[in-house]
């Protein structure tokens, strides 16, 4: 019998100690976006994050944090006081409880708004992008069409179509959502068709044809991940947009029922008509800065995304670029250096023929 050599085995302190991957160590969410700004960047970005994470908790707690239902009706014309933190209005309402209502009612219609004009528009734009033929002709059509309308008299007509005289929290919300969509689909459809148009002739889409992919996977599995950049930064500066045109629907009359939700707009045109002709301040400085603060904080987190995601603005915070470094150091090499270098390099090029 032929001996049998043993297999070396490697001890069990070894096999224990034997080192492993380490692991991905979990981020706060947007940790990274806030860590690439600098300077006034990143102060224009916290103040814009402070006061909207401030406005999305009224919304969420508005029950809890609310003094009074925005319905209730207590003596009119009340000024501040403990009982009523900003006062009562002509009809009665309390001012600070309507004001907090109020911010849910804002970002339930921004929300439905954005998300609603992002799917159609997006959509659109990648199909009459990439398709092509009558159909980009048709769409382009009718998204100039729309976008040569005035946008609040758009809205307007669309929220009175849509509500159809009725009144009620959801059909009040969903149709100022609407009339703000319809505002805001034929931009986001520009940037997506645009995009798509430079996008569909690179060589990745080639060779998703070539491998049999089909349109609808060529367009929304590789195009649109391609093309989307700019859409946060889209839908940041149009919430803002969204609050002023909603404000602008309750201060017109064509906006929610006072009974079925709070909003900004229509407090605002009470107070107007009743209470400023009479040196009432309460029930207009309220409503109108809770607009002012919040379209502020929605456009400083869209103008700090720009800032972020646009290669050409990124450099705004203080930071310097490879290029940038590369002339500097450049600029700032002494004379008799730069001489030295240059003289070597055509001695060089020469082959050292004198």
């Amino acid at each position: 019998m032929s001996a049998v050599t043993a297999l070396p085995v490697a001890p069990v302190d070894a096999v224990a100690a034997a080192p492993t991957a380490p692991r991905k160590k979990r981020q706060f969410p947007g940790l990274a976006l806030f860590r690439s700004t600098h300077g006034i960047q990143r102060v224009m970005l916290l103040i814009g994050v402070v006061l909207v994470v401030f406005f999305l908790i009224l919304a969420l707690f508005a029950p809890l944090i609310a003094p009074y239902k925005f319905s209730a009706i207590f003596a009119p014309q009340l000024p501040p006081s403990a009982m009523h933190w900003f006062g009562t209005t002509v009809g009665g309402f309390d001012v600070a409880s309507r004001v907090i209502y109020g911010a849910r009612t804002a970002i339930e219609v921004i929300l439905l708004a954005v998300a609603l004009s992002i799917v159609i528009g997006v959509t659109l734009g990648v199909i009459s992008g990439f398709i092509g033929t009558w159909v980009d002709r048709v769409l382009v059509l009718v998204m100039d069409a729309l976008y040569s309308f005035p946008s609040l008299l758009l809205a307007i007509v669309v929220s009175i179509m849509v509500s159809a005289g009725r009144s009620g929290p959801f059909v009040g919300i969903f149709a100022a959502a609407v009339s703000i969509t319809v505002v805001f689909i034929p931009q986001y459809f520009r940037v997506t068709r645009n995009a798509t148009m430079q996008a569909k002739i690179e060589p990745y889409v080639d060779a998703a044809r070539v491998a049999g992919a089909n349109p609808g996977r060529i367009m929304f599995g590789h195009i649109l991940p391609n093309v989307s950049q700019s859409i946060p930064v889209l839908m940041t500066l149009n919430a803002s947009e969204a609050i002023l045109t909603l404000a602008g629907l309750g201060f017109l009359g064509f906006g929610i029922e006072p009974n079925s939700a709070a909003e900004w707009g229509y407090d605002l045109n009470k107070a107007a008509k009743n209470d400023l002709t009479n040196g009432i301040w309460w029930t207009s400085i309220f409503p109108g800065v809770a607009i002012v603060l919040i379209v502020l904080g929605v456009t400083l987190i869209g103008e700090s995304l720009n800032d972020i995601l646009n290669p050409l603005l990124r450099t705004r915070g203080g930071t310097t670029t490879a290029d940038e470094e590369e002339v500097a150091s450049v600029i700032d090499t002494p004379k008799e250096e730069s001489e030295g270098v240059a003289k070597q390099a055509i001695d060089k090029g020469s082959g050292g023929v004198t």
